[in-house]
């Protein structure tokens, strides 16, 4: 079984409000909630260098702050030009009121 990566107290994240994580080893990782889900992607734009934390979150989808380029939170795939390259998406457990990550990305 894999090791699980413990990002937040579930308590932390609020729906609408993406949340911003740091862990050694990982890029920063943008944590959101839509429907009583968990999403967790890589935090930085691949269009250019915006925390997409910084963004509008609207439903599962997630406005980059700089040029208004939006992506789904669930699959990580760009909605909106510019941008064009997908997120990194981690799969999300909960557990004992904490999220957590599986460590490889898909």
């Amino acid at each position: 079984m894999t090791e699980l990566l413990k990002l937040c107290a579930e308590a932390a994240i609020i729906e609408g409000q993406p949340l911003r994580v740091v862990v050694d080893g990982y890029p920063p990782l943008a944590v959101f909630t839509f429907e009583r889900e968990y999403f967790v992607t890589e935090d930085t734009c691949t269009h250019g260098l915006a925390s997409l934390c910084d963004g509008y979150q609207d439903g599962e989808e997630i406005e980059c702050p700089y040029h208004g380029g939006v992506f789904n939170i669930k699959s990580g795939e760009p909605v909106s030009f510019p941008c064009t390259r997908a997120l990194k998406v981690f799969k999300t457990v909960v557990r004992d009121g904490n999220l957590y990550i599986e460590p490889s990305m898909t």
